[in-house]
Protein backbone atom coordinates (compact mmCIF):
# COMPACT_ATOMS: atom_id res chain seq x y z
CA UNK A 1 0.00 0.00 0.00
CA UNK A 2 2.79 2.66 1.13
CA UNK A 3 4.71 1.99 -2.34
CA UNK A 4 1.42 2.64 -4.15
CA UNK A 5 0.75 5.93 -2.66
CA UNK A 6 4.84 7.27 -3.10
CA UNK A 7 3.95 6.20 -6.55
CA UNK A 8 0.25 8.26 -6.53
CA UNK A 9 2.62 11.34 -4.82
CA UNK A 10 4.85 11.42 -7.36
CA UNK A 11 2.76 11.55 -10.12
CA UNK A 12 0.40 14.00 -8.52
CA UNK A 13 3.53 15.98 -7.51
CA UNK A 14 4.69 16.14 -11.03
CA UNK A 15 0.84 17.07 -12.15
CA UNK A 16 0.81 19.84 -9.52
CA UNK A 17 3.73 21.82 -10.88
CA UNK A 18 3.00 21.74 -14.33
CA UNK A 19 -0.71 23.25 -13.17
CA UNK A 20 1.20 25.52 -10.85
CA UNK A 21 3.33 26.46 -13.47
CA UNK A 22 0.07 27.29 -16.02
CA UNK A 23 -1.50 29.39 -13.82
CA UNK A 24 1.20 30.94 -12.23
CA UNK A 25 1.09 29.72 -8.75
CA UNK A 26 3.74 28.97 -6.37
CA UNK A 27 5.26 25.54 -8.07
CA UNK A 28 5.80 24.14 -3.78
CA UNK A 29 2.38 24.43 -3.24
CA UNK A 30 1.41 23.05 -6.26
CA UNK A 31 3.59 20.37 -5.73
CA UNK A 32 2.40 19.65 -2.69
CA UNK A 33 -1.50 19.37 -3.64
CA UNK A 34 -0.34 17.73 -6.36
CA UNK A 35 1.23 14.88 -3.93
CA UNK A 36 -1.93 14.50 -1.68
CA UNK A 37 -4.18 14.06 -4.32
CA UNK A 38 -2.40 11.65 -6.24
CA UNK A 39 -1.55 9.66 -2.67
CA UNK A 40 -5.08 9.23 -1.81
CA UNK A 41 -6.54 8.57 -4.72
CA UNK A 42 -4.32 6.13 -5.43
CA UNK A 43 -4.89 4.18 -2.10
CA UNK A 44 -8.52 5.18 -3.11
CA UNK A 45 -8.29 3.05 -6.08
CA UNK A 46 -5.77 0.32 -4.94
CA UNK A 47 -7.65 -2.60 -5.39
CA UNK A 48 -8.90 -1.43 -8.52
CA UNK A 49 -5.12 -0.94 -9.93
CA UNK A 50 -4.01 -4.22 -8.57
CA UNK A 51 -6.72 -6.00 -10.50
CA UNK A 52 -5.69 -3.96 -13.72
CA UNK A 53 -2.62 -5.01 -13.32
CA UNK A 54 -3.27 -8.27 -12.75
CA UNK A 55 -5.43 -8.63 -15.53
CA UNK A 56 -2.72 -7.01 -17.96
CA UNK A 57 -0.13 -9.13 -16.96
CA UNK A 58 -1.78 -12.80 -16.82
CA UNK A 59 -2.94 -12.06 -21.01
CA UNK A 60 -0.92 -13.94 -23.34
CA UNK A 61 1.84 -12.08 -25.37
CA UNK A 62 -0.09 -12.05 -28.61
CA UNK A 63 -2.58 -10.06 -27.29
CA UNK A 64 -0.61 -7.64 -25.57
CA UNK A 65 1.62 -7.74 -29.14
CA UNK A 66 -2.02 -6.24 -30.71
CA UNK A 67 -2.80 -3.88 -28.30
CA UNK A 68 0.41 -2.18 -27.93
CA UNK A 69 0.16 -1.95 -31.58
CA UNK A 70 -3.13 -0.16 -31.41
CA UNK A 71 -2.24 2.13 -28.46
CA UNK A 72 0.89 3.43 -30.82
CA UNK A 73 -1.23 3.62 -33.68
CA UNK A 74 -3.90 6.03 -31.72
CA UNK A 75 -0.52 7.81 -30.20
CA UNK A 76 0.80 8.50 -33.82
CA UNK A 77 -2.46 10.19 -34.77
CA UNK A 78 -2.93 12.40 -31.75
CA UNK A 79 0.74 13.80 -32.61
CA UNK A 80 -0.53 14.51 -36.23
CA UNK A 81 -3.54 16.11 -34.37
CA UNK A 82 -1.51 17.89 -31.97
CA UNK A 83 -1.07 21.38 -33.81
CA UNK A 84 -4.97 21.75 -33.90
CA UNK A 85 -5.23 20.89 -30.28
CA UNK A 86 -2.08 22.99 -28.90
CA UNK A 87 -4.28 25.84 -30.32
CA UNK A 88 -6.98 26.20 -27.79
CA UNK A 89 -3.70 27.24 -25.39
CA UNK A 90 -4.81 24.51 -22.56
CA UNK A 91 -2.16 21.53 -21.91
CA UNK A 92 -4.42 19.30 -20.79
CA UNK A 93 -6.42 19.05 -23.69
CA UNK A 94 -3.84 18.12 -25.99
CA UNK A 95 -3.06 14.91 -23.09
CA UNK A 96 -6.38 14.45 -22.59
CA UNK A 97 -6.79 13.74 -26.69
CA UNK A 98 -3.66 11.73 -26.55
CA UNK A 99 -5.40 9.20 -24.00
CA UNK A 100 -8.27 8.76 -26.00
CA UNK A 101 -6.78 8.60 -29.30
CA UNK A 102 -4.46 5.58 -27.54
CA UNK A 103 -7.77 4.02 -26.06
CA UNK A 104 -9.54 3.95 -29.15
CA UNK A 105 -6.53 3.00 -31.16
CA UNK A 106 -5.99 0.17 -28.94
CA UNK A 107 -9.81 -1.16 -28.60
CA UNK A 108 -10.25 -0.77 -32.23
CA UNK A 109 -7.25 -2.95 -33.21
CA UNK A 110 -7.62 -5.74 -30.71
CA UNK A 111 -11.16 -6.03 -32.04
CA UNK A 112 -10.62 -5.84 -35.63
CA UNK A 113 -7.22 -8.33 -35.47
CA UNK A 114 -8.78 -11.41 -36.96
CA UNK A 115 -9.59 -9.33 -39.89
CA UNK A 116 -5.92 -7.70 -40.46
CA UNK A 117 -4.56 -11.37 -40.39
CA UNK A 118 -7.35 -12.37 -42.93
CA UNK A 119 -6.39 -9.41 -45.51
CA UNK A 120 -2.58 -8.86 -44.80
CA UNK A 121 -1.92 -12.58 -43.91
CA UNK A 122 1.83 -13.22 -43.56
CA UNK A 123 2.50 -9.23 -42.99
CA UNK A 124 0.95 -9.83 -39.30
CA UNK A 125 0.91 -13.71 -38.41
CA UNK A 126 3.29 -16.62 -38.77
CA UNK A 127 2.18 -18.26 -42.38
CA UNK A 128 1.81 -21.87 -40.53
CA UNK A 129 -0.87 -20.10 -37.92
CA UNK A 130 -3.00 -18.82 -40.95
CA UNK A 131 -2.87 -22.40 -42.91
CA UNK A 132 -5.57 -24.81 -42.29
CA UNK A 133 -6.89 -23.78 -39.26
CA UNK A 134 -9.40 -26.65 -37.18
CA UNK A 135 -11.30 -25.76 -34.19
CA UNK A 136 -11.58 -28.97 -32.31
CA UNK A 137 -14.65 -30.11 -30.39
CA UNK A 138 -13.99 -32.00 -27.12
CA UNK A 139 -16.16 -35.05 -27.91
CA UNK A 140 -13.24 -35.51 -30.73
CA UNK A 141 -10.13 -34.88 -28.19
CA UNK A 142 -11.84 -37.51 -25.46
CA UNK A 143 -12.23 -39.83 -28.78
CA UNK A 144 -8.68 -39.60 -28.86
CA UNK A 145 -7.68 -40.78 -32.41
CA UNK A 146 -6.83 -37.47 -33.34
CA UNK A 147 -3.46 -37.96 -31.89
CA UNK A 148 -2.92 -40.87 -34.42
CA UNK A 149 -4.10 -39.38 -37.08
CA UNK A 150 -1.71 -36.59 -36.48
CA UNK A 151 1.25 -38.38 -36.15
CA UNK A 152 0.24 -39.92 -39.74
CA UNK A 153 0.81 -36.70 -40.97
CA UNK A 154 -2.71 -36.46 -42.90
CA UNK A 155 -3.77 -33.41 -40.76
CA UNK A 156 -1.10 -29.78 -40.88
CA UNK A 157 -1.75 -26.50 -39.94
CA UNK A 158 -3.60 -25.09 -36.94
CA UNK A 159 -5.46 -26.96 -34.51
CA UNK A 160 -7.51 -24.30 -32.53
CA UNK A 161 -8.65 -25.49 -28.67
CA UNK A 162 -10.47 -23.21 -27.52
CA UNK A 163 -10.44 -22.38 -23.52
CA UNK A 164 -14.31 -23.11 -23.67
CA UNK A 165 -13.34 -27.25 -24.57
CA UNK A 166 -10.42 -26.91 -21.85
CA UNK A 167 -12.60 -26.35 -19.51
CA UNK A 168 -14.84 -28.73 -20.14
CA UNK A 169 -12.49 -31.21 -20.52
CA UNK A 170 -11.52 -30.29 -17.01
CA UNK A 171 -14.64 -30.46 -15.79
CA UNK A 172 -14.74 -34.40 -16.93
CA UNK A 173 -11.59 -35.46 -15.61
CA UNK A 174 -12.75 -33.65 -11.87
CA UNK A 175 -16.11 -35.97 -11.89
CA UNK A 176 -16.94 -38.54 -9.43
CA UNK A 177 -18.10 -40.30 -12.08
CA UNK A 178 -15.08 -43.07 -12.76
CA UNK A 179 -16.01 -43.47 -16.40
CA UNK A 180 -16.29 -39.92 -17.07
CA UNK A 181 -12.88 -38.93 -15.40
CA UNK A 182 -11.54 -41.75 -17.40
CA UNK A 183 -12.49 -39.90 -20.51
CA UNK A 184 -11.95 -36.66 -19.31
CA UNK A 185 -8.05 -37.35 -18.39
CA UNK A 186 -7.48 -39.20 -21.97
CA UNK A 187 -8.68 -36.00 -23.86
CA UNK A 188 -5.91 -34.04 -21.83
CA UNK A 189 -3.44 -37.07 -22.80
CA UNK A 190 -4.12 -36.43 -25.92
CA UNK A 191 -3.70 -32.75 -26.33
CA UNK A 192 -0.32 -33.50 -24.54
CA UNK A 193 0.47 -35.88 -27.42
CA UNK A 194 -0.95 -33.41 -30.20
CA UNK A 195 1.24 -30.57 -28.53
CA UNK A 196 4.39 -32.46 -29.11
CA UNK A 197 3.13 -33.35 -32.65
CA UNK A 198 5.61 -31.55 -35.45
CA UNK A 199 3.39 -31.61 -38.12
CA UNK A 200 0.46 -29.54 -36.45
CA UNK A 201 0.17 -26.81 -34.50
CA UNK A 202 -1.75 -26.19 -31.26
CA UNK A 203 -3.41 -23.39 -30.39
CA UNK A 204 -5.23 -22.17 -27.25
CA UNK A 205 -7.41 -19.82 -27.82
CA UNK A 206 -8.04 -17.69 -24.64
CA UNK A 207 -10.44 -15.34 -25.86
CA UNK A 208 -14.37 -16.22 -24.69
CA UNK A 209 -17.23 -15.85 -26.45
CA UNK A 210 -19.26 -13.54 -25.03
CA UNK A 211 -22.22 -13.45 -27.24
CA UNK A 212 -22.66 -17.31 -26.39
CA UNK A 213 -23.91 -19.78 -23.37
CA UNK A 214 -23.81 -22.90 -24.85
CA UNK A 215 -19.82 -24.78 -26.02
CA UNK A 216 -21.01 -25.97 -29.27
CA UNK A 217 -22.97 -22.18 -30.08
CA UNK A 218 -19.10 -21.21 -28.86
CA UNK A 219 -17.65 -23.55 -31.83
CA UNK A 220 -19.61 -22.41 -34.30
CA UNK A 221 -18.95 -18.48 -33.96
CA UNK A 222 -15.21 -19.00 -33.84
CA UNK A 223 -15.00 -21.03 -36.73
CA UNK A 224 -17.14 -18.21 -38.07
CA UNK A 225 -14.18 -15.73 -37.22
CA UNK A 226 -11.34 -17.67 -37.92
CA UNK A 227 -12.77 -19.00 -41.23
CA UNK A 228 -12.14 -22.41 -39.57
CA UNK A 229 -13.57 -25.70 -40.00
CA UNK A 230 -14.87 -28.02 -37.04
CA UNK A 231 -13.52 -31.36 -35.81
CA UNK A 232 -15.89 -33.54 -34.05
CA UNK A 233 -17.63 -36.95 -33.58
CA UNK A 234 -21.21 -34.85 -32.14
CA UNK A 235 -23.79 -35.93 -34.84
CA UNK A 236 -26.02 -32.86 -33.82
CA UNK A 237 -23.07 -30.55 -34.17
CA UNK A 238 -22.15 -31.65 -37.07
CA UNK A 239 -25.33 -31.22 -38.33
CA UNK A 240 -25.83 -27.61 -36.95
CA UNK A 241 -22.47 -26.53 -38.32
CA UNK A 242 -24.06 -27.56 -41.32
CA UNK A 243 -26.92 -24.95 -41.42
CA UNK A 244 -24.59 -21.97 -40.36
CA UNK A 245 -22.23 -22.51 -43.17
CA UNK A 246 -19.40 -23.80 -41.04
CA UNK A 247 -17.38 -27.17 -42.44
CA UNK A 248 -17.21 -29.98 -40.76
CA UNK A 249 -14.37 -32.57 -40.27
CA UNK A 250 -16.54 -35.59 -39.05
CA UNK A 251 -13.57 -38.32 -37.56
CA UNK A 252 -15.99 -41.11 -37.62
CA UNK A 253 -17.13 -40.57 -41.37
CA UNK A 254 -13.28 -40.95 -42.44
CA UNK A 255 -13.12 -44.09 -40.25
CA UNK A 256 -15.95 -45.36 -42.52
CA UNK A 257 -14.35 -44.15 -45.88
CA UNK A 258 -11.17 -45.88 -45.12
CA UNK A 259 -12.80 -49.46 -44.20
CA UNK A 260 -11.78 -52.05 -46.32
CA UNK A 261 -14.31 -52.15 -49.14
CA UNK A 262 -16.39 -56.19 -48.93
CA UNK A 263 -18.59 -56.75 -52.38
CA UNK A 264 -21.78 -59.00 -52.40
CA UNK A 265 -20.33 -62.82 -53.45
CA UNK A 266 -16.81 -62.26 -51.46
CA UNK A 267 -15.57 -65.17 -48.85
CA UNK A 268 -14.45 -64.06 -45.42
CA UNK A 269 -13.17 -66.36 -43.27
CA UNK A 270 -14.31 -65.09 -39.39
CA UNK A 271 -15.35 -66.12 -36.43
CA UNK A 272 -18.32 -66.12 -34.77
CA UNK A 273 -18.75 -64.49 -30.80
CA UNK A 274 -22.42 -64.55 -30.32
CA UNK A 275 -26.03 -64.51 -31.38
CA UNK A 276 -27.82 -62.08 -32.88
CA UNK A 277 -31.22 -59.98 -32.47
CA UNK A 278 -32.97 -62.45 -34.88
CA UNK A 279 -33.55 -65.85 -34.65
CA UNK A 280 -30.50 -68.45 -35.76
CA UNK A 281 -28.09 -65.80 -36.52
CA UNK A 282 -24.78 -65.35 -35.40
CA UNK A 283 -22.40 -62.28 -34.93
CA UNK A 284 -18.81 -61.84 -36.00
CA UNK A 285 -16.55 -58.64 -36.75
CA UNK A 286 -13.63 -58.02 -39.00
CA UNK A 287 -10.66 -56.35 -37.38
CA UNK A 288 -11.87 -52.58 -37.88
CA UNK A 289 -14.54 -53.19 -35.88
CA UNK A 290 -17.15 -54.07 -38.83
CA UNK A 291 -20.22 -56.12 -37.55
CA UNK A 292 -21.26 -59.23 -39.75
CA UNK A 293 -24.25 -60.79 -39.36
CA UNK A 294 -24.08 -64.70 -40.17
CA UNK A 295 -27.17 -66.26 -41.19
CA UNK A 296 -27.78 -69.39 -39.35
CA UNK A 297 -24.74 -68.73 -37.73
CA UNK A 298 -25.94 -69.50 -34.23
CA UNK A 299 -25.35 -73.29 -35.09
CA UNK A 300 -21.26 -72.38 -35.45
CA UNK A 301 -20.88 -70.09 -32.22
CA UNK A 302 -18.05 -70.07 -31.03
CA UNK A 303 -15.93 -71.55 -34.66
CA UNK A 304 -13.82 -70.04 -37.46
CA UNK A 305 -15.84 -70.67 -40.19
CA UNK A 306 -15.64 -69.50 -43.83
CA UNK A 307 -18.58 -67.27 -45.24
CA UNK A 308 -19.98 -65.56 -48.10
CA UNK A 309 -21.07 -61.97 -48.23
CA UNK A 310 -24.75 -61.71 -49.25
CA UNK A 311 -25.34 -57.86 -48.74
CA UNK A 312 -23.62 -54.48 -47.54
CA UNK A 313 -25.97 -51.80 -45.31
CA UNK A 314 -23.92 -48.45 -44.84
CA UNK A 315 -25.55 -46.69 -42.32
CA UNK A 316 -24.89 -43.36 -40.08
CA UNK A 317 -23.75 -45.86 -37.14
CA UNK A 318 -21.20 -47.18 -39.32
CA UNK A 319 -21.06 -50.15 -42.21
CA UNK A 320 -23.03 -53.22 -41.52
CA UNK A 321 -22.56 -56.96 -43.39
CA UNK A 322 -24.41 -59.57 -43.70
CA UNK A 323 -23.34 -62.78 -44.72
CA UNK A 324 -23.99 -67.28 -45.29
CA UNK A 325 -22.32 -69.58 -44.27
CA UNK A 326 -20.52 -71.82 -47.46
CA UNK A 327 -21.80 -75.14 -45.89
CA UNK A 328 -25.13 -74.13 -45.59
CA UNK A 329 -24.31 -72.63 -49.39
CA UNK A 330 -23.23 -76.63 -50.60
CA UNK A 331 -26.34 -78.04 -48.93
CA UNK A 332 -29.00 -76.17 -50.93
Amino acid sequence: MAVWAMIGACVGAWGGREGAMAIGQPIALGMAVGACIGGIAVVACHRHCVRFVLRWAGQSVDHLAWKLTGCVLGLVFAVLWYPVTDGFGAPWIGALGSLVCAVVGMRTVYSKRHEIVRIWGNRFADERILRGRIVLDTSVIIDGRIAELCKTGFIEGTLVVPVCVLEELQHIADSADVLKRNRGRRGLDALHVIQKDANVTVHIHEEHIRDAVEVDRKLIRLAQQLDAKVMTNDFNLNKVCALHGVRVLNINDLANAIKPVVLPGEPLAIHVIKEGKEHGQGIAYLDDGTMIVVENGKECLGARIDVTVTSVLQTSAGRMIFARPKTLEKAQ
